[in-house]
């Protein structure tokens, strides 16, 4: 007879059942690429996906990424390499070849290296899907640092349970849950020291603000926003529908980028420009953020000539029928 779970590991195999069968984030015999840094939140990935894998009928392997962004980050990876061949799950490591340039944003910088290396492991291995361990905590976070940074309507959809080939399991498990479920495992997650500064704005999010929210109100507003994201996450859905059939024909392709053709972008109503101009550095597997979406429209309104220096070392440049982006 099995031996009988620990309850805080139970309620998080439950709740990870429940949001992949909802978001059917999984078809049996998917090869998922489990991305783990080796933080409790991944950790609590990896070891829930292993106890559910029969369930699923999925296979697993391993990636983490070493961003160099800080002394002994290379001992996270070799955690984490030890936890996939305690499973016996294969074991995929990506170290950076650059650093972030100084008018970067690291977190942005090292979201893009991440995803990057993540899908290039992906494609080489013939992974189906890839998950990563953002939670329920992670998800009202975002959604209030889309409200104070001003991201409009899909940054207050917060993180989507399916995007692409990218799922999130424990998007229904809240930090809490997480800790207990390492607490009666046994396990010892790396602990990140950057997430106690409170100079970041997420870390003031997480350790200040929503605290005093919670405690004003007597509420878990967690859950709250998270449904509140869902309802937004569908209009949004239904503006970038509309936005991709205008993106069929505005959009091309380069060997480095995409060109868009300036004056139809214009044409269009802002909410679908800016989502045509998006799927333009998403389909070209480009780095982008809002002001960089900013920045296209702005060069399609203007005379030809212009260029701009956007994130990441992409550049942009208006010529006389079309705003060309580059990295």
């Amino acid at each position: 007879m099995a031996a009988r779970r620990p309850p805080a590991v139970a309620r998080v195999l439950e709740r990870v059942t429940k949001t992949v069968r909802v978001h059917d984030q999984f078809t049996p015999g998917d090869l998922v690429l489990l991305c783990v840094s080796g933080g409790p939140d991944s950790v609590c990935l990896l070891e829930s996906l292993v106890r559910l894998r029969r369930l699923f009928r999925i296979r697993l392997a391993v990636f983490h990424m070493d961003h160099r962004l800080r002394p002994g980050s290379a001992t996270d990876a070799a955690y984490v390499r030890r936890l996939a061949v305690r499973h016996g799950l294969p074991f995929h490591l990506a170290v950076a070849a650059n650093e972030p340039g100084r008018s970067d944003s690291v977190e942005m910088w090292g979201r893009f290296e991440r995803a990057r290396e993540a899908g290039r492991v992906a494609r080489a291995i013939g992974a189906t899907r890839m998950a990563d361990g953002h939670t329920l905590d992670d998800q009202a976070e975002t959604i209030l640092m889309g409200l104070v940074l001003g991201w409009g309507l899909d940054g207050m959809g917060g993180i989507a349970p399916v995007n692409g080939t990218l799922v999130r399991p424990l998007l229904d498990v809240t930090r809490k849950d997480v800790e207990g479920f390492c607490r009666a495992l046994h396990l010892r997650p790396r602990r990140d020291p950057t997430n106690a500064d409170t100079d970041l704005l997420r870390n003031a999010l997480r350790l200040e603000a929503i605290p005093a929210i919670e405690r004003s109100t007597g509420r878990d507003v967690k859950r709250t926003f998270a449904r509140t994201a869902d309802h937004l996450r569908r209009d949004a859905a239904a503006l970038f529908a509309h936005a991709d059939e205008h993106a069929q024909a505005l959009v091309e392709l380069r060997d480095r980028g995409f060109a868009v053709r300036a004056r139809p972008l214009l044409d269009l109503p802002p909410a679908l420009s800016s989502r045509v101009a998006r799927r333009g550095f998403q389909r070209a597997d480009l780095g982008w953020d809002h002001e960089a979406i900013d920045a296209v429209l702005d060069l399609a309104a203007g005379s030809p000539g212009r260029t701009r220096d956007l994130l990441l070392g992409i550049k942009a440049r208006r010529t006389r029928t079309h705003v060309e982006v580059e990295g």
